[in-house]
């Protein structure tokens, strides 16, 4: 198996492919694939075969993308190590929760800040057994996308 290019190349390309896409993540905010939809998969395919291009080139042996590949778990991996031991920086990669309601109301303008609309907001108290916002004490939009739910105690 002859490499086109030096293996560090495309240790490098790899590594610059997954910060890259990493920093645009951040920048399209939380709900991009907390909750994977049709168009989530279809966008989440193109953009996986276009990155194979910029990692790999023109060059087709495994080798190439072995290498490119394991320059991704291994920065992944140094990525989630430095953000389990330093919180300021865990703040930036990964973000922090917003508040969508409190006490049965939903909070003014957050639902259009992460580009949610009320039927998905109603849609996701009905997955959580609640009929309408008003059971809620608080729900969050997780900073991995996600969205939790916690009910109102009943008096």
């Amino acid at each position: 198996m002859h490499l086109s290019d030096p293996w560090w190349v495309y240790a490098l390309r790899g590594a610059g492919v997954y910060l890259g896409l990493l920093i645009l993540l951040r920048l399209l905010g939380k709900r991009s694939f907390g909750e994977m939809t049709t168009f989530d998969i279809v966008v989440l395919m193109l953009v996986g075969g276009t990155l194979r291009t910029a990692i790999i080139g023109d060059d087709k042996t495994p080798l190439a993308a072995i290498i490119g590949v394991l320059a991704i778990f291994l920065l992944d991996k140094g990525v989630a190590w430095t953000c389990a031991r330093w919180p300021g920086l865990d703040r930036l990669v990964e973000g922090q929760a917003s508040l969508l309601a409190r006490d049965g109301r939903v909070i003014e303008g957050s639902l259009r800040k992460h580009d949610m609309s009320e039927e998905a907001f109603r849609r996701v108290l009905r997955e959580k057994g609640l009929r309408e916002v008003g059971d809620v004490a608080e729900v969050r939009l997780e900073a991995n996308g996600k969205i939790s739910v916690l009910k109102a105690s009943k008096p």
